[in-house]
């Protein structure tokens, strides 16, 4: 379409007439229309692409007279000279890169002259597209507010772009990039974004968006291939749910500045403003309300505020605009709105430092008095400080920065341009602290940044922290350990807890106090701290020798803290050893010791570890006794009894001791008991291992009955499952099988009933059960009413392998193995009576008790053999004797 409505084309022919002697003609160049690559460059086009110094065309002519014709290249006065041209050959090169987006068309002069004459032709060269522009957002980047309740498939924002190419390499279309097109969709030709169908906004789960739109053209051919060309911009969409809060300009007073260098289109200043609701801001979008003279815009999505014409062309020396920020609602809708003045001036000379200023003029000290530990990011709005730069432009600014004690503090702005409001934020709350310096001193730095001079400002700021009650006390330890004797009187001191506030006045007074399990029988003085005993407490290691429980300290505002404190009861040796009866009476197998045991309540050691002594014995130097453990036995050469025999001439071997149990405390107990010692002989008994178990489980019942539980739980395991394969094999079989019958030898009558005299077999002794010497022998006689003489049946009693089982006979006739007399049979007697046992040359008898049996077997070798060590046990105690008899005469010599 351009180069159709460019076809007019002024060609001026200037004809000289030179009268000489004959007639001479102009030259003249050849029209040979259009798309031609020589002739007077009429209606010729060329691509912008086209690299420069490229033979572009040939300009071609020809003289009537036949003369030689020399080709010029003009351009208008002011005109970039895009072309040149060879005069002789009339070859035009390109010597200026082309763009057709600034320039679609070029007017040139061509002229073509054979030395006397001169014809000059206006031509227009026409600039084609290539497809050298990227797609320019003309809205974005932007900032989108959305509130969460916007339905599946709204539209939120129109994407705009504008591509300076023609043709296809003009046309756009929208897509988007990233993650967000997920939860996004844009419609490709439009520029629309919209909320993706099915998808909703949570502001709980994501506040902000980032949504990266890429623009792209449709291609288009450049330096000879195609070429695609595309752009990115950012869209950030916020998620809000209400609004009630206008924007707030940050930064404030504002002040810009135009420089005699500036050009159109240069940054001026840049506003920023925030909306009000911090935690659900709206997106906001600036304008000019009054003021700019239309020689000032200002970006509506970033505040950037640029000039609009030369510096030259502005009338006024200092601009006071009004720039009014607004937020954007749904559907772009304007919502509240606030306004701020920005002055702009013209820069001068560098020859002003900057400057403080307080409220009334300059001032280098500010001060301010507040509470320590502010929130972090809060303004210290007692200060009121100004700084300026009265030059303008470049020599106006300068950066501030804040020197002091730690990151406490920071300014902003950090870059400021002429002038600016200093704002002091806190950054780092926790150290300022009153207990760590009651004020703080920084010094405020403005230093100029591209100035030869470098002028710079110091101001001092000096701040008063006042203390609050930010500390809890803290114990002196997480715990504390005391001890304590028990028995204390009600009231005594345990321990002494300390805890300190490092807040001032009253905030750092402490308030004790005790709870737990174990507190009950303490208390606490709230003020001192010191924990005693309640008045009426007993402490006893006994019934507990262990307490603990917390303790509190908290301040006037209920700040607290805890520390455990453990209190152990300190035993004393208040309590002597106890035998559970005063006269204790033991049955002593030779070889085998017999034990006593006496108990001390105190809690701890050494005041409860008992000493065992014998005090007195009768006859003494018989019997040995471990101190620790308190068991008894006899020395080492008594061995049989007839060594005991030999050292006494009772019949009943009962020997009595006075024994000790004293305590290892300080100051020690004592008590005494009296022991009596029933001494017996050894005995073995037959009948192997159950016999043995028996006779060592006599006094241990309980074993017994679960020794013979299990037997009889084995016995009937085994018979059911003996009984179920019985059965089921005669189930597979289906056989019955005949019962057999079982017939019973019928016994003799019984003729009359015997008494079996049974005389103890364990040795000599009285021993509750009646005495006799262990070399004994015990008779089995019949009854009186037959007429027959007492028949006597010798056996031998073998050793007991389970010798103290001292084991009493009650009124019922229970017979324990360590002492056994006669028992008489029922009357009258049972239907079948055993008979008369038989001759002891032929069975073995086996007497049963309540432990077991024991088994009576004849056999005359271990008789004699018995005999041979009793004679030599009389030769050892006599020759016993005859030493303590010499021993006992040296000593009376």
């Amino acid at each position: 379409m351009k180069i159709a409505k460019k076809l007019n084309i002024s060609i001026v022919v200037t004809v000289v007439h030179f009268c000489i002697a004959q007639a001479d003609f102009a030259p003249y160049f050849y029209d040979n229309g259009p798309y031609i690559q020589n002739g007077n460059l009429a209606l010729f086009s060329l691509s912008e692409d086209t690299a420069v110094g490229t033979h572009i065309y040939s300009l071609n002519g020809s003289d009537p007279e036949g003369q030689e014709v020399r080709y010029g290249l003009a351009f208008d006065p002011g005109s970039k000279q895009y072309f040149r041209v060879d005069p002789v050959s009339g070859n035009i090169t390109l010597v200026e890169k082309l763009d057709r987006e600034k320039q679609d068309s070029i007017d040139v002069l061509v002229s073509i002259t054979d030395g006397r004459s001169k014809v000059v032709e206006r031509v227009t060269v026409f600039v084609m597209d290539a497809n050298d522009e990227k797609p320019e957002f003309q809205n974005m980047p932007a900032i989108v507010n959305v509130l969460e309740t916007a339905q599946s498939g709204s539209s939120l924002f129109q994407v705009q772009a504008l591509d300076r190419d023609t043709g296809s390499g003009g046309s756009i279309n929208f897509y988007l990039q990233g993650a967000q097109s997920s939860l996004f969709s844009i419609d490709r030709h439009s520029g629309v974004l919209r909320i993706r169908s099915g998808e909703t906004l949570d502001y709980e789960k994501s506040k902000t968006h980032f949504v990266t739109v890429i623009a792209k053209d449709g291609g288009g051919d450049f330096n000879g291939r195609e070429q695609f060309m595309s752009s990115s911009a950012s869209l950030t969409v916020n998620v809000v749910d209400q609004q009630d809060t206008p924007p707030s300009f940050i930064g404030t007073p504002y002040f810009g500045f135009v420089y005699e260098v500036s050009l159109p289109g240069s940054e001026v200043y840049r506003v920023l403003a925030k909306d009000g609701d911090a935690g659900n801001p709206n997106p906001i979008v600036y304008s000019m309300d009054d003021g700019d003279d239309g020689v000032f815009g200002i970006n509506k999505t970033n505040g950037r505020i640029t000039l609009l014409t030369q510096p030259g062309n502005l009338k006024r020396e200092i601009f006071n605009i009004i720039v009014r920020a607004s937020e954007v609602g749904e559907n772009g809708k304007l919502l509240d709105h606030g306004t701020t003045p920005v002055v702009i001036r013209v820069v001068d000379l560098n020859n002003n430092p900057p400057t403080f200023y307080g409220e009334h003029g300059p001032q280098n000290t500010f001060q301010l008095t507040m509470n320590e530990h502010p929130p972090e990011g809060e303004i210290l709005r007692g200060l009121k400080i100004t700084v300026n730069d009265s030059d303008q432009g470049a020599n106006a600014k300068f950066n501030l920065r804040l020197i002091g004690p730690g990151r406490m503090l920071r300014v902003v702005p950090q870059t400021v341009l002429n002038e600016a409001q200093v704002t002091i934020l806190v950054d780092d709350s926790s150290s300022m602290d009153y207990e760590k310096y009651q004020f703080l001193t920084y010094k405020l730095l403005a230093v100029e940044i591209d100035t030869p001079e470098r002028f710079s400002a110091t101001a001092d700021i000096i701040i008063h922290l006042l203390d609050t009650n930010d500390n809890a006390p803290k114990f002196s330890s997480d715990y504390y350990i005391a001890r304590i004797p028990e028995n204390s009187p009600g009231g005594s001191n345990v321990v002494s807890v300390t805890a300190t506030d490092p807040d001032s006045g009253r905030w750092g007074e402490v308030r004790y106090s005790i709870y737990g399990s174990g507190a009950d029988l303490f208390l606490i003085q709230t003020a001192s701290g010191i924990i005693y005993t309640q008045p009426w407490a007993s402490l006893d290691a006994e019934l507990r020798s262990k307490y603990n429980f917390y303790v509190k300290a908290e301040d006037t505002e209920g700040k607290y803290s805890l520390a455990e404190v453990f209190v152990t009861v300190l035993d004393l040796n208040d309590h002597s050893p106890a035998f559970n009866q005063n006269l204790l009476e033991k049955t002593m197998v030779i070889g085998a010791p017999v034990m006593i045991q006496a108990v001390d309540e105190d809690a701890e050691e050494p005041n409860n570890v008992i000493e065992y002594s014998i005090m007195k014995a009768d006859p003494d130097n018989i019997f040995d006794i471990n101190t620790s453990t308190g068991e008894i036995v006899l020395k080492s050469y008594v061995k049989s009894m007839a060594i005991v025999q030999n050292i006494t001439k009772q019949k009943e071997c009962i020997w009595s001791l006075v024994v000790q149990a004293r305590d290892q405390g300080q100051p020690s107990f004592s008590t005494t008991a009296v022991l009596k010692i029933d001494i017996t002989e050894a005995t073995q008994l037959g009948g192997g291992p159950l016999s043995t178990f028996l006779m060592q489980s006599r006094d241990k019942p309980l074993q017994i009955l679960a020794m013979l539980a299990g037997v009889i739980g084995t016995m009937v395991v085994v018979t059911v499952t003996i009984s179920t394969a019985t059965f089921l094999r005669n189930k597979r079989s289906n056989r019955v099988l005949p019962h057999r019958r079982v017939r019973r030898r019928p016994q003799k009558p019984s003729q009359g009933w015997s008494t079996w005299t049974l005389p103890r077999p364990f040795g000599r002794g009285r021993g509750r059960g009646g005495g006799g010497d262990p070399a004994d022998k015990f008779s089995v006689s019949r009854g009186e009413e037959e007429g027959v003489e007492a028949e006597k049946v010798t056996v031998e009693v073998v050793e007991n392998i389970n010798y103290n089982n001292n084991v009493t006979v009650g009124d019922g006739g229970w017979v324990g193995l360590g002492s056994l007399r006669p028992l008489p049979l029922a009357h009258p007697p049972p239907p079948c009576a055993p008979a008369l046992p038989p001759p002891a040359s032929q069975y073995h008898w086996a007497v049963p008790t309540v432990s077991g049996g024991v088994a009576v077997v004849a056999a005359k070798a271990k008789r004699k053999q018995r005999s041979k060590e009793d004679l030599m046990n009389k030769a050892l105690v006599s020759e016993l004797k005859m030493r303590l008899e010499q021993k006992r005469l040296q000593n009376q010599y």
